[in-house]
């Protein structure tokens, strides 16, 4: 269900703005678009698992803060990380 530290190293290295970036707002988006992904597969098939569905919520909201917050400051980065994480909008 969670990703592994493996995944999580590429996606940082992948999505960073700079050498040891790891807190931006495109690696935080990306990170949980990762789990997100993997969260609602899960979820495809434990219709009942309420206590997950409430963190998949939870993440999808933390998501949504984030996106915001890079379109409020730069409409180009926030273009950018939709188009590569392929999110719809």
């Amino acid at each position: 269900m969670s990703i592994t530290a493996e995944r999580k190293a590429e996606l940082i290295g992948e999505y960073a703005t700079g050498k040891g970036d790891t807190g931006s707002p495109e690696v935080q988006i990306a990170i949980l678009t990762e789990r997100i992904n993997n969260l609602s597969e899960h979820m495809q098939g434990n219709k009942k698992d309420f206590s997950s569905r409430r963190g998949l919520l939870k993440m999808v909201a933390q998501r949504r803060k984030l996106l915001d917050y890079v379109k409020a400051n730069d409409e180009g980065r926030y273009k950018d990380i939709i188009k590569r994480l392929n999110i719809r909008r």
